[in-house]
């Protein structure tokens, strides 16, 4: 055969259009004295061929004959399968052999036809003595680039299990039972629930039992999230797309969740404009950037959680109806924590496990009567405001012991639900109770809005909201 020089990181193509490995390696004659080893493999990875000096390399034994291994079980770091799957070629890599580092070229055969029948290795440098500040550079690369993807993929996978939802109640075994039932699913998921009853672990625990356990979990705020930056913060931006764009592509919350699961909280504050777009993306699963004509495929599964009445922001014509159907396929109800007072004991205990204790002091403990006090409350602010009480009372305590005083001493200025008087109907009793508390909140407070949601246990956007309802502004 004729010596030819193939041009490098073009795939070799011999002239009968049936080429073995081994006639391709030899067109490769021409540069013998420039690399120190070559093998080649098969269309199925398989090794084929390798010259001599490779095998001195790599140390074989003379009665060794490694033709129809696959090439992972001489080369253990081998890339060459990599490159016979994907047809293209590694121009320069360094690759690890024992306790050796070798200097690699890979690249692909193929026929007249275009057909791959294998790919072609070379060994260009078998002592990189004189490339260890480049190495040494290359590592500590490698190692940064490892971490940042193990931060990352840390911070895409779920904090909590279904074994974090804590509870015994008959009411909390039906609402576990019924969450893994719906992780089966992919369908999308929306949970209804009070505020601090824990809607957001739920979703965590869905996606975790899921199928999908290993992408991503991304969870956004919609009442966190300014209006204005909606759009680009779900679809992404195309590069230079507005005025201070970045001059690069950035990805959206779908895109970041493509393949995992994509947590919307307080899907009623999302506003009517975008409703529209969230919708084709549920229908058609794909996404364009702002800024681009291109459209992106994604699979993602949405679960969603309000504290909201939706039913009530779909009568105001707040919230489209078509979404609401899409979002509620399956459709979670958290128990609010005045419905498991039962659970109050356990729940109690584990939170207190998670406040600051002093040096050498021993475990909290909370007295059966201090127990009773807590359960003597209506918590508006659910698990959320119970944790917060329990810490204030952990911080005025003297010892490791919690007893009803104390906890009397902390609890917020409110008892149960103001009773029904004759003539009134439970909604206007419970409307008035909400406004005392949004009042003396406010007053507490002194006036700070903020504050005084923080205190009740809701979020800004539920604050204004009730202020709005009850003609308080």
């Amino acid at each position: 055969m004729t010596d030819k020089v193939t041009p490098i990181g073009t795939a070799y193509r011999h002239p009968s259009g049936a080429a073995s490995v081994e006639e391709a390696l030899n067109a490769f004659s021409l540069f013998r004295e420039y690399f120190q080893g070559a093998i080649g493999v098969d269309a199925e990875a398989r090794i084929t061929w390798i010259d001599a000096r490779y095998r001195k390399l790599l140390k074989l034994p003379d009665d060794f004959d490694p033709n129809g291994l696959p090439v992972e079980e001489l080369i253990p770091h081998s890339l060459m399968r990599q490159v016979v799957e994907t047809g293209r070629p590694m121009l320069l890599d360094i690759m690890d052999f024992d306790d050796r580092q070798f200097v690699v070229c890979r690249f692909p055969i193929r026929d007249d036809d275009g057909a791959l029948q294998g790919a072609a290795g070379f060994v260009f440098y078998d002592n990189v003595d004189h490339l260890q500040p480049i190495l040494k550079k290359f590592e500590t690369l490698k190692t940064q680039l490892n971490r940042a993807r193990a931060a990352l993929r840390r911070e895409r996978q779920t904090k909590y299990s279904l074994a974090n939802f804590i509870g015994a109640s008959e009411v909390v075994k039906d609402l576990k039972a019924q969450v893994r039932r719906f992780a089966l699913r992919d369908g999308p998921a929306l949970i209804l629930g009070e505020t601090g009853t824990g809607k957001e672990l739920l979703a965590h625990a869905i996606h975790q039992s899921s199928d999908r356990a290993e992408g991503p979990f991304v969870a956004v705020n919609m009442a966190a999230v300014p209006e204005s930056l909606l759009e680009s913060e779900f679809f992404g931006t195309a590069p230079g797309a507005f005025t201070g764009a970045e001059k690069k592509a950035r990805k959206g919350k779908f895109e970041l969740a493509h393949g995992g699961t994509l947590f919307l909280d307080e899907i009623g504050d999302m506003p009517l404009a975008l409703q529209a777009k969230f919708l084709r993306v549920l229908q058609e699963g794909e996404i364009e950037p702002l800024g681009s004509n291109s459209i992106k495929k994604i699979d993602v599964r949405v679960i969603s959680a309000t504290s909201q009445d939706l039913d009530e922001r779909l009568q105001n014509k707040t919230f489209r109806a078509d979404l609401y159907y899409r979002l509620a396929v399956l459709t979670v109800n958290v128990p609010p924590l005045r419905d498991r007072l039962d659970d109050m004991p356990v729940l109690a205990e584990r939170l207190l496990e998670a406040v600051p204790r002093m040096v050498d002091m021993p475990a909290w403990e909370i007295a059966a009567d201090a127990i009773a006090v807590l359960q003597d409350h209506d918590w508006p602010g659910n698990v959320r405001e119970l944790g917060n009480v329990l810490e204030r009372a952990a911080a005025m305590a003297r010892n490791e012991h919690l007893d009803a005083d104390l906890i009397a001493r902390v609890m917020p200025k409110r008892g149960r639900a103001a009773p029904v008087l004759p003539g009134s109907g439970l909604a206007d009793a419970v409307a008035g109770a909400e406004k005392r508390a949004i009042v003396e909140a406010l007053a507490a407070a002194n006036g700070q809005k903020s504050a005084a949601a923080e205190s009740l246990g809701v979020s800004r956007s539920q604050f204004y909201e009730k202020l709005k309802r009850y003609d308080l502004g």
